[in-house]
């Protein structure tokens, strides 16, 4: 990370943008990375193809951090609607479905990660800053699970405000079902 470069945040909107989320993805997720990375720095769970992630942003935009042309960190944003398209999710919709309020109005932040070398810079509070700016006023909650092995990422959520809405078991993990208002 270059000192002088700023990092921006936006919504994603081009093809070059999503290429280069799922590259960050790819080299993040739990099956890519060693155990003590896994503990040290976190992991994400959940391998997106193109096609699920620009129909995702078609819908609600995803939103990035950028420095200068490099994709740094990201935040995926889901409608509810698609709560059926990726298998690893289909348990945590059907809880928010029991929990949730039926008119209330949320999106899921379908995962979030930042470049290994841009992390504890503060990235990952101003890309949820920058979601719920994104998404109100049609919004007003954003909801996400996180593996309870994933002990950084539940501490960056926590950080910057998430409350616990319910721990479940699913496919052999627990998850903690979480909010931020």
């Amino acid at each position: 990370m270059n000192k002088n470069k700023i990092i921006i945040y936006k919504c994603a909107s081009t093809k070059e943008e999503l290429e280069q989320i799922l590259i960050l993805q790819q080299i993040n997720l739990s099956t890519s990375v060693s155990n003590e990375e896994k503990i040290n720095e976190g992991f994400v769970t959940v391998r997106h193809t193109m096609k699920i992630l620009s129909r995702m942003n078609n819908l609600i935009p995803h939103i990035i951090a950028k420095e200068e042309e490099k994709v740094v960190g990201y935040a995926l944003c889901m409608h509810p609607d698609f709560a059926k398209d990726i298998a690893v999710l289909k348990p945590m919709f059907s809880k928010i479905k029991s929990i949730i309020k039926k008119d209330k109005k949320y999106i899921v932040m379908g995962q979030i990660c930042i470049d290994k070398v841009y992390r504890k810079k503060g990235i990952f509070r101003m890309l949820y800053i920058t979601m719920k700016n994104s998404i109100a006023p049609n919004y007003s909650t954003i909801i996400t699970e996180v593996d309870v092995t994933n002990s950084r990422s539940l501490q960056a959520h926590y950080a910057i405000g998430f409350k616990t809405l319910i721990t479940y078991q699913a496919k052999g993990h627990q998850w903690e079902l979480i909010y931020w208002k």
